[in-house]
């Protein structure tokens, strides 16, 4: 063959190198992930472990983090829960779920539900961790994506995965496409309504223990041992439920109040009430710590019981549990051991007054728990944290600890409304539509939701 035939013949074949090249290249090639890792666990055996990591963007463009998959891969078989203990990107905002691999592996692998890198940034920590649903101790050491170093480091034993390709570090394993980020589809049609504007007499009307609500008068938790729970500290002034709790400084001097559903048949759906916080007592001086609550609950059965669960809604005015002022929490949980206490949820708070009234609403749907207050998204939870049993509606108002002083105090909350959709998203502008819809038909009570 000619120098000239090559030449021909090469500058025939070039485009299809490039054509070829063009198809092999990654979707964005202005796209540079890099992980780095360290623990916060780093011995051999562990009752958790707790992989952090820092997810940079080295590239030109913006990296939306829903296309983002991190696979940790481990050795074993064993069953694992996974928790994010904080991040920067905010835990409600992180997910993990864990793949079996051909033989005895297995990865975890952590994504995204909203959020952007944008060129030159990090996201910060992400404190995350995992343990054996038996919260057994295990051997970390033989994981592949382990390493014990405590400061961070480019680590290329965890992989990083943009838009389905592989972007960073060398997988273990078997390793296929990975999962795509799930579509949360909302339930279907409400399967049953629960509506009560709390139009009693008194919490000795008849008609609450007919309507499925039971005023509690046992002992016991939460809060100060040896206090009241007192029936009679419970009214319904012009329709409002009234919870109102006191003390003079001693627990035999001092009154909690809780109103519950007499059955735990509300699961998935939608809840919502609208709840008057109140920060300073209506008598006597101020400065207790004690708990104003909207929430859903199952029983303990025992310690570390995987099928508890509880969504709360909590008020603290006066501070507690180590905050010096006023706070709100939603609080989702997966399960708690009282003694020695281990408590496994994930929270959201803001650190400012929610004096007066606010609606509240909790959607859980599709895996995640959604609270809303006065319309406004405050927090997103899911993973291990959503709830797999029915639950009871609960309000209850509790003293975390006593002050001291002997001058009687009294606080109060109270309720307008409640309402729960089974197996239905509501929106909360939706809620209040339906009511408003309720009164405007005037329809004190309905309760449609199935006992099972």
């Amino acid at each position: 063959m000619t120098r000239n035939a090559v030449r021909i013949l090469f500058s025939l074949t070039l485009p299809l190198i490039l054509v070829a090249l063009a198809l092999t290249a990654p979707a964005n090639a202005q796209q540079a992930v890099r992980l780095t890792y360290k623990t916060s666990s780093p011995l051999a055996t562990t009752a958790q472990a707790e992989p952090w990591f820092q997810l940079y963007n080295d590239g030109t463009t913006s990296i939306p983090l829903n296309q983002v998959k991190i696979r940790y891969y481990l050795t074993g078989t064993e069953t694992y829960r996974f928790a994010c203990s904080w991040a920067v990107v905010s835990c409600s905002t992180v997910t993990g779920q864990f793949v079996r691999q051909s033989g005895a592996d297995q990865y975890l692998e952590i994504a995204f539900t909203s959020g952007t890198l944008a060129p030159g940034t990090n996201t910060g920590d992400m404190q995350l961790r995992f343990y054996r649903a038996d919260w057994q101790n295990f051997t970390q050491s033989d994981d592949y994506s382990f390493g014990s170093q405590t400061a961070y480091g480019n680590w290329d034993k965890v992989t990083v995965y943009v838009n389905g390709q592989l972007a960073w570090g060398r997988p273990s394993g078997s390793d296929p496409t990975p999962t795509p980020t799930p579509t949360v589809t909302p339930p279907g049609g409400s399967q049953g309504v629960l509506f009560d504007d709390f139009s009693y007499t008194g919490s000795a009307d008849p008609r609450l223990s007919q309507r499925g609500w039971t005023v509690r008068s046992s002992s016991g938790g939460p809060g100060v041992p040896g206090a009241t729970w007192s029936p009679s500290a419970i009214t319904f002034p012009g329709g409002l439920l009234t919870l109102d709790s006191s003390t003079n400084g001693t627990a035999s001097g001092t009154v909690q109040t809780e109103l519950s559903t007499a059955a735990r048949k509300f699961h998935e759906g939608t809840y919502a009430a609208r709840v008057r916080f109140s920060d300073a007592p209506t008598s006597g001086p101020d400065g207790e710590h004690l708990v104003q609550t909207f929430f859903t609950i199952t029983p303990l059965n025992f310690n570390l019981d995987p099928d508890y669960g509880e969504l709360d809604f909590e008020y603290l005015p006066n501070g507690g549990w180590g905050e010096p002022g006023n706070i709100l929490y939603t609080t989702s949980w997966e399960t708690y051991q009282a003694d020695p206490w281990q408590a496994v949820n994930t929270h959201t708070e803001e650190r400012t007054s929610f004096n007066g009234w606010h609606d509240l609403v909790i959607q859980v749907g599709g895996g995640r728990i959604k609270y809303y207050v006065d319309g406004r998204l405050f927090a997103d939870h899911g993973d291990i944290y959503y709830p797999e049993t029915p639950m009871w509606i609960m309000f209850n108002q509790w003293f975390i600890d006593l002050q001291g002083g002997t001058t009687p105090r009294s606080y109060r909350q109270q309720v307008d409304w409640v309402y729960h959709s089974k197996n239905e998203i509501v929106s909360p502008a939706d809620v209040l539509g339906r009511v408003s819809a309720f009164r405007t038909a005037g329809t004190a009570f309905q309760d449609t939701v199935p006992s099972s």
